[in-house]
């Protein structure tokens, strides 16, 4: 699936201190897919998907050189509104952390933080970003209901639900099915198939038979660098590195 690129990044560098997290990455990022981002642990890419809404500006002695553009404008820029780029480009993380409240409250929290107050608005957001999250239908008895008292795989679609709710075009999980069992996986997996037709998807997983199942393109970060990065299927069918096959294929990470 061809699409225009959402993200484009050029010679991006990334300094924690001294040290050199991330080395002139290039990477051109499409709308309305899953890209996929693999390589060993340590190896920049968290470090890379927090860079896509500013979230290394919380880190304390974090240096970012080079441009990143989403829809053509610089997010680094003077100008930036980091608030509404974090609206605009959602994050759902590595084990999932819903609030102490109820499933109805997790959704609409970030609605009313805006500003929307009318009862019957919110519970219209909530539905739908409950159903576009595959959800509705196990929780809709049970809004009142504590959002921890859901399993492990549901309470992970409530985020991606809480998410949805703030109305991204990006949505940035990293590695979010790594604390779910096989079934709750799949689950994920489909939603994401899902959700590509209306978001720009950036994953994070250790899994490359993920990557193979969900993704359209695949990166892969080695030390800091992205030493691959294209479709999917050419990524893993074709690799142009030795290290990307050896990666692959299990003979290190």
């Amino acid at each position: 699936m061809n699409s225009s690129p959402k993200f484009s990044i050029k010679n991006l560098n990334l300094y924690y201190g001294v040290f050199h997290a991330l080395k002139a990455v290039e990477m051109e990022i499409p709308d309305r897919n899953v890209t996929a981002l693999i390589g060993p642990s340590g190896c920049g890419k968290s470090t890379f998907i927090r860079v896509l809404n500013r979230m290394n500006d919380l880190v304390r002695d974090c240096l970012i050189e080079g441009t990143v553009l989403m829809d053509n404008t610089n997010i680094y820029g003077p100008g930036t509104d980091v608030t509404s780029l974090r609206t605009a480009v959602g994050m759902v993380f590595q084990k999932p952390n819903p609030f102490p409240m109820s499933i109805w409250q997790n959704v609409a929290y970030g609605p009313k933080m805006q500003g929307l107050r009318n009862t019957a608005a919110l519970n219209e957001v909530v539905e739908e970003s409950l159903r576009r999250a595959a959800l509705w239908d196990e929780v809709k008895d049970r809004l009142k209901k504590n959002a921890l008292s859901l399993s492990g795989g549901q309470q992970q679609r409530l985020c991606i639900a809480r998410a949805i709710a703030m109305q991204p075009q990006v949505i940035l999980m990293d590695e979010p099915t790594s604390a779910l069992d096989p079934i709750a996986t799949k689950r994920i997996e489909e939603l994401m198939e899902s959700l590509k037709r209306d978001y720009c998807i950036v994953i994070v997983t250790h899994s490359m038979n993920q990557a193979l199942r969900i993704s359209d393109k695949t990166a892969f970060f080695l030390m800091g660098e992205v030493l691959e990065f294209g479709d999917t299927a050419r990524v893993f069918d074709d690799p142009r590195h030795e290290e990307t096959s050896r990666y692959i294929t299990g003979h290190f990470g």
